[in-house]
């Protein structure tokens, strides 16, 4: 990871709830501490990998943007749809008409908003859950 990169893997809650980096992207292996009452990963930690997973994918958009700007999670939809008992990994993609239009409105007003789609899929690939995390992110000096 470069040096002016956030570590999004030390942030004190992502620590917490045991989501890895690796190959493949972010991971939450299976955790018997992270379960929900029928024992499937609980759906707040889903969330939170799916979550996080946008948050990095910014970063790696937007190298230039890192120590810039205040990135802030303005909306969330997200959807399961299946139990899992597995590895589940995070896969984030921004459309390239979003792109466009995020690095238009910033270097024109000085802040942004930009739309990540996640995916996160088990090791046979099955898509257990699906978000779209709208971030609001603004320049440091205003401008």
């Amino acid at each position: 990871m470069e040096e002016n990169f956030m570590d999004i893997l030390k942030i004190p809650f992502v620590e917490k709830v045991g989501i890895e980096q690796d190959e493949k992207g972010l991971k939450l292996t299976f955790p018997s501490d992270n379960l929900n009452h029928i024992a499937t990963v609980h759906a707040s930690v889903q969330f939170t990998l799916a979550e996080t997973a946008s948050g990095e994918a910014l970063q790696r958009l937007f190298p230039d943007l890192v120590g810039k700007v205040i990135p802030v999670l303005r909306d969330s939809q997200i959807k399961f749809k299946k139990p899992t008992t597995d590895t589940i990994y995070a896969i984030a993609t921004v459309s390239d008409e979003e792109i466009e239009t995020f690095k238009t409105a910033l270097d024109k007003k000085g802040r942004a908003m930009i739309g990540v789609d996640v995916e996160l899929r088990d090791e046979s690939e099955v898509v257990v859950c699906i978000g779209r995390f709208t971030w609001f992110v603004q320049m440091m000096n205003g401008k």
